[in-house]
């Protein structure tokens, strides 16, 4: 990671949480005692941030200077707020398109999810904060900078978030090879949510559980499913086409 991504020191990551800097990450050397941690995990507590305590070791490895047993790692975008970024287009009469990935963990596939996103005019990409690719250097240039472009929403649980897509009239849709309509007989044209699952397993149950429908794209060959980045593009250009 680039060292301009870094925070190093208790005292400046107490102060950027404090000032409500966007911080991704936070790494706390585990062996690490005194007045100070504490001040820093009440900095920490009700912030959307992932933290992990590590050997004094891996801090080494991330920067040189003297980082006092903690670093934090500045996030390469700026995330949104599900919630907002729904309420604000929904105030402007617009209908909603928007794509949730659960546990899309390669940062190519996610990429390339994005370009076809800001293509095809997906209004945002919801991603769960534990579980996601990370959003590095690979994944911007796979994306052609549409992860600069399109909002991310990196949320801290899926289901309650696909609870308040529904509470605001969103549909939301589970692509899935088990489900039981193709998505060219789903009407698209309203405010939607599609969700796609991880590159080996698939949209959850429990995320499946929570959709109103399941749609698949039907296959012809003996492999079972498409590249989780070229069955997202099937499915945001159908609903362009519908859109039409």
């Amino acid at each position: 990671m680039k060292e301009s991504q870094l925070l190093y020191g208790i005292r400046p990551v107490i102060e950027a949480l404090r000032n409500d800097i966007d911080i991704e990450k936070v790494f706390i050397q585990s062996s690490l005692r005194g007045g100070l941690l504490e001040e820093l995990k009440d900095a920490l507590r009700g912030k959307n941030v992932i933290i992990q305590y590590v050997p004094v070791e891996k801090l080494d490895r991330l920067t040189r200077n003297n980082h006092q047993g903690v670093v934090a790692l500045m996030p390469m975008i700026k995330y949104f707020e599900f919630e907002k970024v729904v309420t604000d287009l929904l105030e402007l009469g617009e209908k909603i398109f928007v794509f949730m990935l659960d546990r899309v963990t390669d940062v190519r596939n996610l990429g390339a999810i994005s370009r076809s996103a800001e293509c095809s005019g997906v209004n945002a990409i919801v991603i769960p904060q534990h579980g996601s690719a990370q959003i590095n250097e690979d994944a911007i240039k796979t994306s052609a900078g549409a992860l600069l472009t399109v909002p991310i929403c990196r949320e801290a649980n899926l289901k309650t978030t696909i609870n308040i897509a529904k509470e605001l009239g969103i549909k939301v849709y589970a692509s899935t090879e088990k489900g039981a309509e193709l998505y060219t007989d789903v009407d698209l044209t309203e405010s939607i949510m599609i969700v796609m699952g991880a590159e080996d397993t698939g949209v959850s149950p429990e995320i499946i559980k929570l959709c109103d429908g399941k749609i698949k794209i039907p296959m012809k060959g003996s492999i079972e499913s498409l590249n989780v980045s070229v069955a997202a593009g099937v499915l945001m250009y159908e609903v362009v086409r519908q859109r039409a």
